[in-house]
């Protein structure tokens, strides 16, 4: 184990917390984390799962616990709109196990906050603008620092340094996302806590989960995906609420391709809280370099279709801390993060656009399926059998 040093992390959300209590637990001496948003991140309210084993994995290695809410998820309904169906839930394709937790991102991000200890500086509202190679390390904004973590999400400072040639790369497609109290929800009994439903249609889906809210209840969580209208072009910067072409593109396709309930759902929910989110994918070459590494969507963005983009940041920084215990130097421990890490990253990157392909951009025939051809698409869709994420340390 390297003792004492300085450590900058750049990014303070999710990944930023978890690759900050990687250090810490490493052995680093000083850690400064930079974060550029002013005290907000606790206000996000979209889902993020977890899949049993990842969390029994994570759990095990100390970066998640018990006491963090969540909502336990068994089982995955698929369903799609048949006018002549009985239920407003639609007609029902196939039932699949599901064992995920479900969080809200918000409190998950307070919890590992919470358990950053307080002898990091954690600098709310200031974002990282320069950093560069020196000889002693790495210089950010005047600092010197032993080697720097970017968590700094998919358009990372720290990447461009890294791996200045990775760029994002967009898929073509867009996830327009909400979440809607429950206690409003007409209906709620007809729909089970335990299951997430994937509506499917032609050229798209949407995925729909309960998470914990702020005050003991539940919020509906619901991404809808599918091609943007015409003309739509990319936002230079990362806005993300919806433009009345948006807004009309996802009304339009709700009462056209959604069961009543679902549909009643997506337009009860109310502006302020949709919004819209291009999807992208990259992974980056390598994690890190000798003085610096990449965490989370600054080293590998898949798309959201993989169901573990919270699982691989921790992961990520479960393997971070493995490598500066059993390592004589940060370069050393660098090496080895990239070395168990970097496979993850192609895996699942690969996996998200197998089944965007599957499920957006060339849908099959929904309606003439029975379940057990349904259960076989899945499996052919998830080819790498990587859906949730891989199992922590293992090499792809």
């Amino acid at each position: 184990m390297v003792t004492g040093g300085r450590v900058a992390v750049v990014g303070g959300s999710i990944a930023g917390c978890a690759a900050a209590l990687a250090a810490h637990r490493g052995g680093a001496g000083e850690i400064t984390v930079y974060e550029r948003t002013g005290g907000h991140l606790a206000d996000r309210g979209v889902g993020v799962a977890m899949h049993d084993a990842r969390y029994a994995e994570l759990a095990a290695a100390g970066f998640v616990d018990a006491d963090m809410p969540w909502v336990q998820l068994t089982n995955r309904q698929w369903y799609v709109r048949d006018d002549s169906a009985p239920s407003p839930l639609g007609r029902r394709l196939a039932g699949t196990p599901f064992p995920f937790r479900s969080y809200n991102w918000g409190p998950l991000w307070r919890e590992l906050r919470a358990r950053v200890p307080a002898s990091v500086d954690f600098r709310a509202g200031t974002a990282a603008k320069q950093l560069r190679l020196i000889t002693r390390g790495v210089e950010l904004d005047g600092e010197v620092y032993d080697f720097a973590v970017g968590a700094d999400g998919y358009r990372s400072l720290v990447r461009t340094v890294a791996c200045p040639a990775t760029v994002p790369v967009y898929a073509g497609y867009l996830a327009w996302r909400g979440a809607y109290p429950e206690s409003d929800l007409p209906d709620a009994h007809l729909w089970p806590t335990d299951s997430c439903a994937y509506v499917v249609f032609d050229g798209g889906h949407i995925v729909i989960y309960r998470i914990p809210d702020a005050a003991g209840g539940h919020r509906v969580n619901w991404v809808f995906y599918t091609a943007p209208p015409a003309g739509y072009t990319l936002p230079a910067d990362e806005q993300r609420a919806l433009t009345p072409a948006l807004a009309a593109h996802l009304d339009s396709l709700t009462r056209d391709r959604l069961p009543p309930f679902f549909t009643a759902l997506i337009e009860a929910t109310p502006p302020g809280e949709r919004f819209v989110q291009p999807l992208y994918d990259f992974t980056a070459p390598h994690y890190a370099t000798d003085r610096l590494a990449l965490v989370g969507d600054a080293a590998t963005v898949a798309r959201p279709h993989t169901g573990a983009g919270a699982v691989k940041a921790l992961q990520d920084a479960a393997a971070l801390r493995t490598a500066l215990s059993a390592s004589p130097t940060f370069a050393a421990a660098l090496a080895a993060y990239t070395e168990t890490r970097a496979p993850a990253g192609r895996t699942l990157v690969d996996l998200g656009r197998s089944l965007g392909r599957a499920m957006v951009q060339a849908t099959p025939a929904w309606d003439a399926m029975t379940e057990g051809e349904l259960t076989a698409w899945w499996r052919t869709a998830d080819g790498s059998g990587a859906f949730g994420g891989s199992e922590l340390g293992r090499r792809a």
